[in-house]
């Protein structure tokens, strides 16, 4: 089969068409017909060697959410999938098992329906990063009708996280550059605050005793815990510490992991329903062959993307 990789590790150039062995499901497994993969930053970190490449020897694939169709379903599974279903899936990346490829497997638990009407590009977005999304959320353990701060709330991780918030009945500050004020409010923020050096400052004058909890998938976690009560807690996808004083507030920070997240099917299940529903908002900034990898890390490395590019098999 035809896969998007690397064998040494660099910028985007160093991706290459392989040829590779077509995977075989095993138990509790099923193999989908790749349409469409998701370019992640994760995706440039396996591609400079900095995840998921420790364990494994080349090449390396990348890729952990896709859309396709499933063509080979293993023993013992029983979460109702069948050959010809359209799903969307969660892929977690070992050596040349990624999703930039012709043919995936993945746990069945890691698979829910396509959601409707969506197209494959914009099915292929739902899984990863809704789930970094969840798990933000569920680490934060928000009281009832807490307020939640989300900064990164432009971007795919981000928004994801506002419209989950929305959904469990959370008050939302979010941060917003001002051309994308509008998009961040459609996704459902109560309050948006201008990007930038003071965003906890600006969050404390809606919420002077500080939010409950912090969802910061812009890598600024050591400046916006400011906006967090005392107590409160911090969860990041794009790293970062606390300063000393935030610790001394009690303020804990947890970094969020999603391959640990990878068989909660439930979880899964829930996104594609919310996108079933709209009120979980699928979006593609750019959609490129599979071949044109390359070009899709470069825009991925340049930054400012309003949602993912995707890589059509």
């Amino acid at each position: 089969m035809k896969a998007m990789g690397v064998s040494e590790f660099g910028g985007p150039e160093s991706l290459r068409i392989l040829e590779l062995p077509v995977p075989e499901a095993g138990a509790g497994e099923i193999r989908i017909r790749v349409s469409a993969a998701t370019v992640n930053p994760v995706d440039a970190m396996v591609r400079r060697g900095q995840a998921f490449v420790f364990d494994a020897e080349p090449p390396y694939v990348p890729g952990m959410e896709a859309a396709g169709i499933v063509d080979q379903v293993g023993p013992g599974v029983r979460s109702g999938v069948s050959i010809g279903d359209r799903v969307s899936v969660i892929a977690v990346i070992s050596g040349a098992h990624g999703a930039y490829a012709e043919y995936l497997v993945v746990p069945a638990e890691s698979a829910v329906p396509a959601p409707r009407g969506a197209s494959d590009a914009a099915a292929a977005t739902l899984a990863m990063n809704g789930l970094t999304a969840q798990m933000a959320l569920d680490l934060l353990q928000m009281p009832e009708r807490g307020t939640v701060a989300v900064t990164g709330a432009a971007g795919a991780v981000g928004g994801y996280a506002v419209q989950l918030a929305q959904a469990d009945g959370l008050r939302v500050i979010a941060d917003a550059a001002p051309q994308d004020e509008q998009l961040v409010r459609d996704l459902g923020a109560d309050i948006v605050v201008a990007r930038g050096a003071d965003f906890a400052g600006q969050v404390r004058e809606y919420a002077p005793q500080g939010v409950d909890g912090l969802v910061d998938s812009a890598g600024i976690a050591a400046g916006a815990a400011r906006a967090v009560r005392d107590g409160g807690r911090v969860a990041t996808s794009a790293g970062g510490q606390l300063a000393d004083a935030e610790r001394e507030r009690g303020i804990t920070i947890q970094q969020t992991f999603v391959p640990d997240y990878a068989r909660e099917h439930a979880r899964l299940e829930r996104l594609r329903q919310l996108a079933d529903e709209g009120r979980l908002t699928l979006r593609v900034a750019r959609i490129l062959p599979a071949e044109q990898a390359v070009e899709a890390h470069r825009l991925l490395d340049q930054g400012g993307l309003r949602g993912r590019v995707v890589l059509i098999f």
